[in-house]
C-alpha cells in the first residue's frame, strides 16, 4: 500500500492498509466511537511519502479520521502494526505546496515540537530530537514560505536557498512526528479535536491560529501554579532561540509569545470565526477538548482558561 500526500492522505492510506485484509469497518476500532474493538490485523505493508512538512503522520501509528458537523468526531484508529514499513521523505515534493498550506503545516510542525518539549511525558531523548527539529524549523520555515507558490498548480522557487529551506522543514516535520508519538501533545491539539470535527477547519490552521495564545495562557498558569515546572525552562529556551539568544528568563518567555503572535499575523492565519465558530459554541468545544492531548499539557487548564483561549481567536 502506497500513501502519497499530506497528513490526511497518509492517515487515510494508513487506515485502508490496516483494513484491506480484515475487511471490517474502521468504526469498529476508532477510539471513543463505536465498540472500540481491539485491532487484530493483519495490516497490509504501508509505504508513506509525505508531500507536506507538518503532521509527521509518516512516523506515527495512528490514523486520525474525522466526521464533520453536529455529532461529528476526530478520532484515532491506532495500532503499532499500522506504522509505515518504509518512509520516503523527499523535500523536492514540497515545491508545489501552496503558501497557505505551507504556513498551516509549518505551524503544525512547530506546535508539535513545542508541545512535545513541554509535555508532562517529555524526556531527554525526545527533547534532543525536538530541539534539533526546532533548530531546523528556524533555519527553513520562513524561506520555504517565501518561496512557496500561491496555488498548487505551480512549483515554488527552485533556488538553492529554497531547496535548503524545504530540506530543513522536511526534517523538522519528521522530528515532530517522532516526538509526538512518544510524549503526547498539549492544549492546542486538545482543542484541535472538537474544532476539527464540529467545524471545517484544517488541522494546521487550528494549530497556527491557537499556538500563540495557548502558549501565553500555559505560561501564565505555570508561573501562578507550578513555578518550578521544567516546562517553563523549555518555553524560555524556545523564546531565547527565536530571539537570537538576546534574552533570558521572563524576557525569553515574553519573547516567545511575542514572536508567535507576530507569526500569526504575518502568516494571515484565519480566526476561528471565519469557519463559523461563535461564542455560543465555546461550552461544547471546551467540553469535548479533554482528550489525550490535554492530559499531557504541562499544566491542567480550567474550563475558563480553555474557553478564554478559544475566545481570543474568534
Amino acid at each position: 500500500m502506497l500513501g502519497i500526500g499530506g497528513g490526511s492522505a497518509l492517515d487515510a492510506a494508513k487506515a485502508i492498509a490496516g483494513l484491506l485484509k480484515p475487511q471490517n469497518s474502521v468504526m469498529d476500532h476508532l477510539e471513543g466511537v463505536g465498540p472500540e474493538l481491539p485491532y487484530q490485523g493483519p495490516s497490509t505493508p504501508f509505504i508513506a511519502v509525505p508531500t507536506t512538512a507538518g503532521t509527521g503522520s509518516e512516523v506515527t501509528k495512528n490514523a486520525v479520521l474525522s466526521q464533520h458537523g453536529v455529532g461529528g468526531f476526530k478520532k484515532s484508529f491506532r495500532d503499532e502494526t499500522l506504522m509505515a514499513k518504509i518512509v520516503i521523505v523527499d523535500s523536492d515534493l514540497l515545491r508545489s505546496c501552496p503558501k497557505s498550506v505551507t504556513a498551516a503545516n509549518g505551524m503544525d510542525a512547530f506546535t508539535q515540537l513545542l508541545e512535545s518539549l513541554v509535555s508532562t511525558r517529555s524526556n531527554p531523548m525526545t527533547e534532543a530530537l525536538a530541539w534539533s527539529g526546532l533548530d531546523h524549523f528556524t533555519l527553513g520555515f520562513w524561506d520555504m514560505w517565501l518561496a512557496a507558490p500561491k496555488t498548487s498548480h505551480e512549483d515554488g522557487d527552485d533556488t538553492q536557498r529554497a531547496s535548503q529551506a524545504r530540506t530543513h522543514m522536511a526534517y523538522a516535520a519528521l522530528m515532530s512526528g517522532i516526538c509526538l508519538a512518544q510524549t503526547g501533545l498539549g492544549s492546542v491539539h486538545g482543542l484541535a479535536q472538537p474544532l476539527g470535527s464540529l467545524f471545517p477547519i484544517p488541522h494546521g490552521v487550528v494549530c497556527g491560529t491557537l499556538v500563540a495564545e495557548a502558549t501565553d495562557i500555559n505560561i501564565k498558569a505555570l508561573i501562578e501554579r507550578v513555578p518550578n515546572s521544567p516546562a517553563l525552562t523549555n518555553y524560555a529556551r524556545a523564546g531565547q532561540m527565536l530571539a537570537g539568544g538576546t534574552v533570558t528568563g521572563n524576557d525569553a518567555l515574553d519573547a516567545l509569545v511575542r514572536h508567535l503572535k507576530d507569526w500569526t499575523e504575518r502568516l494571515e492565519l484565519p480566526r476561528l470565526s471565519e469557519f463559523g465558530v461563535q461564542k455560543s459554541d465555546i461550552p461544547a468545544i471546551v467540553a469535548a477538548s479533554r482528550g489525550s492531548s490535554m492530559h499531557t499539557n504541562p499544566v491542567k487548564l480550567s474550563d475558563d482558561e480553555i474557553a478564554e483561549l478559544v475566545r481570543r481567536r474568534l
